[in-house]
């Protein structure tokens, strides 16, 4: 049956490849191999095959080669357009910690000329008290000259109206004596209005410092006024970034302080509190003011030292990729962000910490985890080295790993994870949050 199958094939392709030999010759003799149209026609279709084959592939080829290079064209412009976005971002956290230092240094100045004015006023307030008692002595000591004198001169008076009716019946002796009495009242009469005249001038001159203290107190009050305002501008520049940082943070800000000054106990550092001598009585407005002033720069101080405890930082500096965030993807929660780069790329601590595991983890290839302060903990996952030890305290900007390809990974990239009790968060929070300030 298969003969006449092929029979009847090879009379049907007969016309179109007619049977042909060929001759194959030797010393032996010659010797034809006959091909039959059959043989013929799959040798021609196989040929035939082959050739569309490579130009399919051929195609194929040159078609993937010129995807590749536009994918690799775009990745360097992405690549150059992410590097000169770092490049401003670094500019500009150079500029605001350099706006930053210099409102340190001019708060620092104004606390001292805050605390000389201090003195001062403290001590113009002793001068004011001594002068009013000083001048209050004097009025009572003039009144007192005044009245003695008005007594005197109502004595003389007395006195020279008997004079004059002695004189009726005169003597000799008497109008000598009453001759004498009247020069020793003139000669008193007339002390006691030079002594008046004395402490009336004391009191002119006394009116006189007094005021003069007055207008130096109020263009003290001017002055201090005009710093404190400085202080409060510089404070309020330098404290808003802060709290918006850390209300984006996702934990209450007053948490995350009240932590941070009951790890100092209220003793040492930043956390000292400032007061100054109000002498015993209640403390006036510029008083008021400078405490709130310190208030606030006590709270600087604390967020100061709180940002070395929080991931406020990236861990990758040098020019990477950033290649999938934090969300749902295919279903399942991608818990962090990733950054693409070589693999070496240094990685670096977001915050200060504990490294609590540092070594082969499913899934996530070469693991670092670090526990920071407020429940938060980071991970660091695919790398190709590990440069820190399980119970080692690491600082924030320190080099802990080199970025790789390890675990389940498509390619050489960092995933990069914040945790909050166990709960993942979305990192970008922080990192964007941190390029406002730092």
């Amino acid at each position: 049956m298969f003969e006449r199958m092929s029979y009847r094939i090879n009379h049907i392709l007969e016309p179109a490849f007619p049977e042909q030999r060929l001759f194959l010759r030797s010393e032996d003799g010659t010797r034809f191999i006959r091909l039959s149209p059959l043989t013929q026609f799959l040798g021609w279709t196989g040929s035939a095959g082959f050739v569309a084959w490579a130009i399919i592939a051929t195609a194929v080829l040159l078609m993937d080669s010129i995807g590749s290079g536009s994918i690799r064209e775009q990745a360097q412009r992405e690549q150059q357009l992410y590097e000169e976005r770092l490049q401003v971002l670094s500019a500009e956290r150079d500029a605001r910690a350099t706006e930053a230092l210099a409102a340190q240094g001019r708060f620092n100045l104004a606390l001292a000329q805050i605390s000389e004015m201090q003195s001062e006023l403290l001590a113009s307030e002793d001068r004011r008290k001594e002068l009013e008692t000083g001048i209050g002595v004097i009025q009572t000591t003039l009144r007192r000259t005044m009245a003695e004198r008005d007594n005197a001169r109502a004595s003389l008076e007395d006195m020279l109206a008997a004079a004059r009716e002695e004189a009726q019946g005169p003597s000799i002796a008497a109008g000598e004596e009453a001759s004498d009495m009247l020069t020793f009242m003139t000669a008193a009469l007339e002390r006691t209005a030079g002594e008046r005249d004395r402490m009336a001038q004391e009191a002119l001159d006394a009116e006189e410092l007094a005021r003069e203290m007055i207008f130096e107190g109020r263009l003290r009050d001017e002055r201090n006024d005009q710093i404190f305002q400085q202080l409060e501008d510089a404070v309020s520049v330098s404290l808003e970034p802060l709290d918006a940082m850390f209300r984006a943070s996702g934990i209450p800000v007053d948490t995350i302080l009240d932590s941070i000054r009951a790890g100092y106990s209220g003793q040492g550092g930043p956390l000292t509190p400032l007061v100054l001598s109000t002498m015993g009585g209640e403390p006036d407005a510029d008083t008021m003011r400078a405490n709130q002033i310190l208030s606030e720069m006590d709270r600087i101080s604390l967020y100061s030292v709180a940002a070395q405890k929080m991931p406020f930082a990236n861990p990758v500096k040098s020019a990477v990729r950033f290649t999938s965030g934090f969300g749902m993807r295919w279903g399942r929660l991608h818990a962090g962000s990733d950054f693409a780069g070589p693999v070496g790329t240094p990685i670096y601590a977001t915050a200060d910490g504990v490294v609590v595991h540092a070594g082969w983890s499913s899934g996530y290839g070469r693991l670092i985890k670090i526990q920071h302060e407020f429940g938060i903990e980071t991970r660091f996952a695919h790398l190709s080295a590990i440069r820190v030890q399980k119970g080692q305290r690491v600082s924030r900007g320190e080099r802990i790993g080199d970025m790789g390809n390890s675990g389940r990974s498509t390619g050489p990239h960092l995933h990069y994870e914040v945790r909050i009790d166990g709960e993942a968060v979305n990192p970008m929070i922080y990192i964007k949050a941190a390029n406002n300030v730092f």
